[in-house]
């Protein structure tokens, strides 16, 4: 199968490189996909530039999240998999070196969730990392109907799927975004309010749109460095989903007013997430995407043998959705 891979970390255009390896076999529990597209998300980038975190494996095929066609499984697995239209995530995590910038995964059917006829493969390859983390984040305190949410960088790959599952719950969203153009694209997903926080008090607003009684639960793009913003809107009892923190990756807490006033911090990272949390994921988002037309988005599309310019693309850190590498041939 053809694929791209690296054997050292480093600039995406030194290391990857684009080939022949051996077509993957479905062990126990597991299903082979034809992979028509895979996500790239900015963890990918991470992995691949180094030095944090360091290579797990002498050689690791990037991307992990993906989408494609069920072609073969493995034993243990109902034939009835065979054919079905799929999306995946953690391709390339926890034991697997395999990823998804390929033309064939081999992985857990598990990690596998059926992809609807009217989604296309690369809006699929962009729900695994996004959409995964964008659930848990927002459900991570529980039921959010009735609540009201503040969701931070919410034009972003995650804040945009966090503000469309809040809302298809039931919440009240409000969003914090940089331009007037990331405000319509959270208008769109479903904001109820929205906050420039380039030229608004991000606390201020929150303050007066809740009529001074904050946030229940906040899901934050950057905890470091909007702490001190997030406290001024968060309430009494509620709670911050962290899913990031490059403004300042070494927050100093305010652990007093925190105990004071009972906020629960859910700091995350995908693939540690407790298995029952990522199947009720799973579960939900094959539900909202069946309820109505959502917005999948594919920031650009590139041919596997670009692979390189993809991760560059995420890199520049000015894409608005996900990247997608296009498998097939």
């Amino acid at each position: 199968m053809r694929a791209v891979w690296y054997d050292r970390q480093g600039p995406a255009r030194e290391v990857l490189i684009a080939g022949e390896l051996a077509t993957p076999e479905p062990g126990h529990y597991e299903v082979r996909v034809r992979l028509e597209a895979a996500g790239l998300n900015p963890s990918d980038t991470y992995r691949r530039r180094g030095p944090v975190p360091a290579m797990e494996y002498p050689r690791v095929i990037t991307c992990s999240d993906g989408a494609g066609i069920v072609d073969r499984v493995g034993p243990m697995v109902a034939e009835n998999w065979v054919g079905k239209r799929v999306w995946l995530y953690n391709g390339q995590r926890n034991g697997r070196w395999m990823g998804t910038a390929a033309e064939y995964i081999a992985l857990n059917v598990d990690l596998v969730t059926p992809l609807p006829d009217h989604v296309s493969f690369a809006e699929g390859a962009t729900l695994g990392v996004p959409g995964m983390t964008a659930h848990y984040c927002v459900f991570a305190a529980g039921p959010v109907q009735g609540r009201t949410l503040l969701i931070t960088g919410a034009a972003g790959a995650v804040g945009h799927y966090a503000v469309q599952l809040a809302k298809w719950a039931g919440a009240t969203v409000i969003a914090t975004v940089s331009s007037e153009a990331k405000a319509e694209r959270a208008r769109a997903g479903g904001a109820d309010h929205i906050v420039n926080y380039r030229n608004e008090d991000v606390g201020a607003r929150v303050r007066g749109i809740t009529g001074g009684a904050g946030v229940d639960h906040v899901v934050d793009v950057d905890f470091g460095g909007n702490l001190a913003a997030t406290m001024r809107c968060v309430r009494a009892n509620g709670s911050i989903a962290i899913y990031a923190s490059n403004g300042d990756r070494t927050p100093r807490l305010p652990v007093g007013e925190l105990m004071q006033r009972n906020v629960t911090l859910y700091p995350m990272s995908l693939p540690g997430t407790p298995h029952a949390a990522r199947k009720r994921a799973q579960s939900d988002i094959a539900q909202w995407i069946a309820s109505g037309r959502r917005i999948l988005s594919v920031a650009e599309k590139f041919p596997l043998y670009q692979a390189a310019a993809a991760h560059e693309a995420v890199e520049r850190g000015d894409k608005v959705g996900t990247v997608v590498i296009e498998c097939a041939r």
